[in-house]
């Protein structure tokens, strides 16, 4: 599965970003999709999820409420809406495939190249 990750970028506290990750590769429809994201200094963590098998969605508790994660399976792809963002939120988003939920956190199979994102006055 190869994943192309795009729509970071500069923002302003309070502002909205889109990103979006298109996948090739592998049976989308039946593939649980999602996003992590490594601030500078920091461990990779989980952000969002959809599972191809129902339709819930997950999220870290810091980003729910302002970020929704949603799957477009005629094309192929997961978007990521990010409102209200924050400085925190300030990272590299990487977009994955294959995401599971262990004892341990959630972890996932395929990686995305990663898109920054900076939130910033």
């Amino acid at each position: 599965v190869q994943l192309q990750a795009s729509g970071g970028g500069l923002v302003q506290p309070g502002g909205s970003l889109r990103l979006s990750c298109a996948a090739s590769g592998g049976t989308f429809s039946r593939t649980s999709m999602g996003w992590f994201r490594q601030a500078p200094g920091k461990e990779r963590e989980f952000v969002a999820s959809t599972p191809w098998s129902d339709e819930n969605t997950y999220y870290t508790e810091s980003v729910e409420g302002r970020f929704t994660i949603s799957r477009d399976n005629s094309k192929n792809t997961v978007y990521l809406q990010m409102n209200r963002l924050k400085f925190e939120d300030t990272a590299v988003y990487y977009c994955a495939a294959g995401v599971t939920k262990f004892r341990s956190g959630w972890g996932a199979t395929y990686w995305g190249q990663g898109t920054q994102v900076t939130v910033s006055s």
